[in-house]
């Protein structure tokens, strides 16, 4: 099959090879109504931008394609990778993995550097900031640039692929009132996260479904890793007395617990004796945390392979795909940082 280039484009939508060069590059000097005009013959001829392509000494094409993640320390990215590069390589795709350093304007640089070097696509853990700030994603979809998104981001059409957060928290604070616990606590993480969303409704849901009363003061927003929730623990624990301490504490993730059971730690208040911590993601070493953590398993290396899988699908496809969203379960964990408090 013949490759479209920018020329069948400029054909189609009867303009200059220019005109649609200057669309393509986010220029001003295009009038709204062909911008528009050249936009849909581009959908509809299903055309993607070429950027610097390289070629290998046998004629064929390098294929790549690229990851975006929030934290090249996390293990949970460190095994999305994984997945992704496993997947990938089958297929003979090289995976090009970069972080955006939980930065929204790094972020915006990179998926503008691949999508214009023949990069095939990416795999974006998207940062959302408010509506502003994901121009860069329906730029993406404007040029029709394949990218699969690790989380929902509102107001974006896009392929997803992510996890249950909702059932996940609720199966966690349904265990805890289980086993007696009543004054439970959210530590939420970053507020621009729809994770972050879906898992405190997750926990007013559980409320909502029992007993007991849900009150807004229980979701404490203390962010997602070891820096930023340690202080924040510490300064939550010391401006309680000690009888109105929550007997258990439901945690964004599990980087964010170790942060959490680390600052209690410090102020002397015993795991899970004291307080019940319970985590998210289930990375490699949450097993061996100072107390075991009892924690949502999310299938990371699955998350990575079923998003280079739509990913791939989409690059290799010569007519425009209906997006996809993928919804994968969790499995509660227990371990040591929690226990029951009715026999």
């Amino acid at each position: 099959m013949k490759r479209l280039t920018i020329v069948d484009v400029a054909k189609r939508a009867r303009v200059s090879k220019g005109t649609v060069s200057a669309v393509i590059n986010a220029k001003n000097s295009v009038r709204p109504a062909t911008r528009d005009r050249i936009l849909m013959v581009m959908k509809e001829l299903n055309f993607r931008p070429r950027g610097v392509a390289r070629h290998l000494k046998d004629g064929g094409q390098d294929l790549s394609i690229a990851l975006i993640i929030k934290d090249l320390n996390y293990p949970f990215y460190t095994s999305i990778a994984t997945g992704v590069q496993e997947y990938a390589n089958s297929k003979a795709y090289s995976v090009i993995i970069t972080s955006s350093e939980n930065d929204h304007e790094r972020e915006k640089r990179l998926t503008h550097l691949f999508s214009t070097k023949d990069i095939k696509g990416t795999i974006i853990a998207p940062m959302v900031e408010g509506a502003a700030e994901i121009e860069h994603l329906f730029k993406l979809k404007m040029l029709n640039y394949p990218f699969v998104l690790l989380e929902d981001v509102k107001g974006i059409q896009a392929n997803v692929v992510t996890i249950d957060n909702l059932k996940a928290i609720k199966q966690a604070v349904r265990y805890l009132m289980d086993n007696g616990h009543t004054k439970i606590v959210h530590f939420a993480g970053p507020p621009n996260s729809s994770h972050t969303q879906e898992r405190i409704e997750g926990f007013r849901h559980a409320f909502s479904e029992s007993p007991l009363v849900f009150h807004k003061d229980m979701i404490v927003p203390i962010g997602s890793d070891y820096d930023e929730s340690f202080p924040k623990t510490i300064e939550y624990f010391k401006s309680k007395r000690r009888e109105d301490y929550p007997t258990a504490i439901v945690c964004f993730n599990d980087q964010q617990a170790l942060g959490v059971m680390m600052a209690l730690q410090e102020l002397n208040i015993r795991v899970p004796d004291d307080i019940s911590i319970i985590g998210n993601d289930d990375i490699y070493y949450a097993k061996v945390y100072p107390v075991p953590l009892t924690t949502i398993k999310a299938p990371q290396h699955e998350i990575g392979r079923r998003a280079a899988e739509i990913l791939i699908r989409n690059i290799e496809s010569s007519t425009l795909l209906p997006n996809e969203e993928v919804v994968l379960e969790t499995e509660f964990v227990i371990r040591q940082s929690s226990r029951a408090l009715i026999p």
